[in-house]
């Protein structure tokens, strides 16, 4: 997610419909899509990205995953379906029936379910992903530190994209397609790396490599050691 100084005002208020924004932009594989937060702010969602082939950036994560790799918040896919090209046993998991509809249409595994939902293999997938933004999610970081140590192996390890500012913010966020139609409010949260590390140190993980690409920020973050790391989950159905 980043700042769009162009967003759309919000005028008179946009009117809310049943349809998701989000699922919409999905279908069409573009945007524009937003999350306005009921402060006034607006962040743009990178849908087009989202929706291509993994890019250098994406490219840099896929390179240091291990194992078993369980993609959270995986949205449309890209990632999913690239890591399963390359052999690994990879699960994506999504609150969006659309999102996971896009993933299993370009070949990958997907479940809708949330992270804190009982989920396939837990504590022995070798590699956990938060990709674009997606340590936002449930605007709680620290609980979900918390939760994916749960589910990664004895010294497994987490991919996470942080935000490109020094932020440590939790917001309520709503899609916004710009032509006045809304989603559902839902918790949300920006952190950047230094409030990663802080979140990251209080919930069992230490921090490994941090590297830049493109103007994204990631960071390795590898949980307590222990015995049978090397294991991993058969492969997941619906």
């Amino acid at each position: 997610m980043s700042t769009d100084e162009q967003a759309p005002e919000p005028g008179a208020g946009p009117r809310a419909r049943p349809e998701d924004p989000y699922a919409h932009a999905l279908a069409k594989g573009r945007g524009p899509l937003y999350m306005r937060c009921t402060d006034g702010g607006i962040l743009l969602s990178e849908v087009d990205r989202w929706c291509a082939a993994p890019d250098p950036a994406d490219l840099s994560v896929l390179r240091r995953c291990q194992g078993a790799v369980l993609d959270i918040g995986c949205g449309p896919g890209r990632l999913v379906s690239a890591l399963r090209a390359r052999g690994h046993v990879v699960l994506g998991i999504d609150i969006s029936d659309a999102a996971v509809a896009r993933t299993e249409h370009t070949g990958g595994i997907a479940l809708c379910r949330s992270v804190f939902d009982r989920l396939p293999g837990e504590g022995l997938w070798n590699t956990a992903l938060l990709m674009d933004g997606n340590i936002g999610i449930g605007g709680d970081p620290r609980a979900l530190l918390a939760r994916i140590g749960s589910l990664v192996a004895p010294d497994g390890t987490l991919l996470v994209e942080a935000a490109p500012q020094d932020v440590d913010e939790r917001l309520s966020v709503r899609f916004d397609d710009g032509r006045g139609h809304l989603g559902n409010p839902f918790p949300w949260a920006r952190v950047g790396l230094a409030a990663l590390r802080r979140e990251a140190a209080v919930t069992g993980w230490r921090t490994g490599d941090h590297w830049t690409l493109d103007d994204r920020h990631f960071l390795a973050l590898r949980h307590r050691r222990g015995a049978g790391s090397d294991r991993g989950p058969a492969p997941a159905g619906r």
